[in-house]
This record gives C-alpha cells, structure tokens and sequence, in this order.
C-alpha cells in the first residue's frame, strides 16, 4: 500500500506543470544593455528556485541564480530573487520579481533588480521562460537591462 500511495504522489507530482509547491532549474541566455551609451553584450547563467502555492492561483517563489556577461573582465553574478505571480490556464505562470545581483566585474558594483517574466510549461515537466529584468546600480553606475529566455525542469 506505501508504494502504491508514494507512486500515485510521484505522478500528481511530476503530472502537474503549471502546480506550485515544486523545484526547478533552467539554463538561460539573452543581451544586457548598459545605460549611457555603454553598449550591449550576451549573458548566459543557471538558476535554481522553489515555488509555493498562494491559493488555486496565485504563488510566490525563490530563485538563486548565477548569470555572466560574455566579456573581458566578467565574472559570475550571484543573484537571489523573490517572486510572485499568478498560474494562468493549464501550463502558464506569469510574475513579477526582486532582488539582489552581485558585482559582474571586478571593476564593477552590485545591483537591486525587478522584472517580469513568464514561464510556459509543455510536456510534463519542461518549461520555456521569457524574462526583462532592470538593474539598479549601485555606487551612481549606470542601470542596465536585460532580456533572457531559458529552458527548464520542474520536480
């Protein structure tokens, strides 16, 4: 009967895409663009979060995060991210997010960042991600922004 009731758990687990109360990873890519005039690079990372239920439609989650700009200098930025949003049809979330990223250079200051994104899930665990994030710089540098797409896994 335990394996019986542990199976029927996997499944509504792991059958659920657009649920809350779940794990996920993903791998992203996109461009970041520096304010006054600095320019625009490629950026590409890792996040790993969690996701909580907040009702039938609605959940908030943490992201931890590390994200390089493919540049001379760069290092990773470590981030870490709250989340809330809402679970829209069968396999959509949409949210807003917030934040802290750390210094993406040596030469370069930390940032408090906000965003919108959305995840669509499709086959049982897989999602696609669309994201905007800005930056707000520290230390009187320039903002800067950013658009990502990803690939995750949700569990």
């Amino acid at each position: 009967m335990k394996k019986l009731i542990l199976a029927l758990a996997a499944t509504a687990a792991f059958a659920s895409p657009a649920m809350a109360n779940e794990g996920r990873v993903e791998a992203r890519g996109g461009v970041i663009w520096f304010g006054a005039g600095g320019g625009s690079e490629d950026t590409y990372g890792i996040a790993a979060g969690y996701d909580f239920d907040l009702g039938s439609s609605a959940f908030a989650g943490v992201e931890a995060s590390g994200d390089i700009v493919n540049a001379t200098g760069s290092k990773v930025a470590f981030g870490l991210t709250g989340r809330l949003g809402a679970k829209v049809g069968g396999n959509t979330k949409l949210f807003v997010d917030g934040g802290y990223t750390s210094e993406p250079c040596n030469t370069c200051v930390d940032a408090v960042h906000a965003g919108v994104g959305a995840e669509i899930g499709f086959g049982s665990n897989m999602y696609g991600k669309l994201g905007y994030r800005h930056f707000f710089t520290n230390g009187g540098a320039a903002d800067s922004d950013s658009v990502v797409a990803g690939l995750g896994f949700r569990f």
